[in-house]
């Protein structure tokens, strides 16, 4: 498939690696020479310098005969303006646009992005998109990763390893044995910055991260199993009131559990636009740095605080702070993939990379349509995929031992009709089956040819 990717800031980056290593003809776009050339020399793509734009430098890219292009650059005009082109000149069937201000995200001009009128057929918002990863760490405080799946009835939960946990030094196997009836599956370990699949005979040991599939109903005892009791949370503070601090609070007041929630802005103009948009919310106008601030917003006796500025070094300084002021949790927003292994030595509990979880937003727009979900896992380490399986699969038909799946693949978890089963290597694979599938970055592509599945439109 011929895609063309314009912007090559961090989102434009991880997309191109990601389809370039899976055999696609990629093309990438920026004005800024530096980036192009840095994209061209890491990965198998070609790049074209300009404007994403104008309709000669989408020429250049080869948007004639593009099956798909990303509009991925830093401006939602340009990102809008580019799908248009691509539309009208040159007749681009898929076009996805990444748009950044709420202005443009209200359901009441949704609208706007018909064929007759905006032609952009996927809207991504990343602001949407890390709320919804925030919100969804606050619900489960014990973990530094979690997302749902499978209409979510199956959670992958991301759980670091302390000295008491009482599952340590014990193998898998028996794990399984002991918990018979626990529906959860290791599916990952981390371990000294290096993640895999483990064996059956694999233990776990303390500071292991690791990943877990879980059913939705079994998730509190898979916690307290792995050495993280269920947290109950009733007050939360947020630093930052920008587009996600702001949806993250909205969320909070509308939840029936009446989460009592406290919003720290520096920006005076930004604290009272967000006053005037929440009802029961609390808002400070301050520095989120502020010790005597933290105390006002009562941080020493919060269950969470929520740091997502718009600059990382003020995320983990409010994060460290808010622990050190007795915090039971401390989650941060990091753009910067290099400050992440800070996290742990620093005492914070839990990050939200936005590129990671924009990514996965755009790959689950853009892969086969038997391909529901997919959840991209740390820097591009690994996928989680949901897929159904096809008639044509070689997975079709057979006992889960019996298929050759790399070393990095599990399945995690397989939906037969309103039934999810906890797989092991007797459980067979039919047609119509929803499976949950971890797989190291390097395995994708095989993972794709046993589920007969490419991106592809048509």
């Amino acid at each position: 498939m011929k895609i063309i990717i314009c912007g090559t800031g961090q989102v434009g980056w991880q997309i191109a690696r990601h389809l370039s290593g899976e055999r696609n003809d990629v093309t990438v776009i920026d004005n800024n020479s530096e980036l192009v050339r840095r994209a061209t020399d890491a990965l198998d793509v070609q790049g074209v310098t300009g404007f994403a734009s104008h309709p000669d430098v989408l020429d250049r890219a080869g948007a004639r005969d593009a099956d798909l292009i990303i509009a991925a650059t830093y401006s939602d005009e340009v990102n809008m303006v580019t799908c248009q082109v691509a539309h009208s000149v040159f007749q681009i069937p898929r076009k996805i646009a990444r748009l950044r201000s709420s202005a443009y995200l209200d359901a009441i001009y949704s609208d706007l992005y018909r064929t007759d009128h905006l032609p952009i057929d996927v809207v991504i918002s990343p602001e949407r998109e890390v709320a919804k990863a925030a919100l969804q760490r606050l619900s489960a405080p014990s973990t530094f990763d979690v997302e749902t799946f499978l209409g979510g009835k199956m959670h992958l939960l991301g759980i670091l390893l302390e000295e008491d946990c009482p599952a340590l030094n014990t193998p898998l196997r028996q794990l399984n044995e002991i918990f018979s009836s626990l529906r959860a599956i290791v599916t990952g370990v981390r371990r000294d910055r290096r993640l895999f699949a483990p064996e059956a005979g694999d233990q776990l040991f303390a500071g292991d991260q690791i990943y877990i599939f879980s059913h939705a109903e079994d998730v509190n005892r898979t916690l307290e199993i792995f050495g993280k009791p269920p947290q109950k949370q009733e007050r939360v503070v947020i630093i930052g009131a920008g587009n996600v601090g702001l949806a993250v609070a909205r969320t909070l007041e509308a939840r029936a559990d009446r989460i009592r929630a406290k919003l720290i802005e520096r920006d005076r103009a930004r604290a009272e636009y967000a006053a005037d948009r929440l009802e029961r919310t609390i808002v400070l106008n301050g520095d989120g740095l502020s010790a005597e601030l933290l105390e006002e917003a009562a941080v020493p006796s919060a269950d969470a605080v929520l740091a997502v500025t718009d600059d990382d070094k003020t995320n983990i300084l409010a994060a460290v702070r808010a622990k050190q002021a007795g915090a039971k949790m401390a989650i941060s927003l990091i753009n910067d993939p290099t400050l992440v292994p800070l996290m742990g030595a620093l005492d914070i509990d839990a990050y939200i990379n936005p590129r990671a979880t924009t990514v996965s937003t755009i790959l689950r727009h853009i892969r086969h349509g038997r391909v529901r979900d997919i959840y991209s896992i740390g820097d591009a380490e690994a996928e989680v995929m949901e897929a159904q399986v096809l008639s044509t699969s070689p997975m079709s038909g057979r006992a889960i031992r019996d298929i050759e799946f790399p070393e990095g693949v599990l399945i995690g978890a397989v939906q037969k009709g309103d039934r999810i089963i906890k797989p092991s290597s007797d459980t067979r694979i039919e047609e119509g089956d929803l499976v949950l599938i971890f797989a190291l970055t390097k395995d994708v592509p095989e993972v794709e040819r046993l589920l007969q599945v490419s991106i592809d439109f048509f």
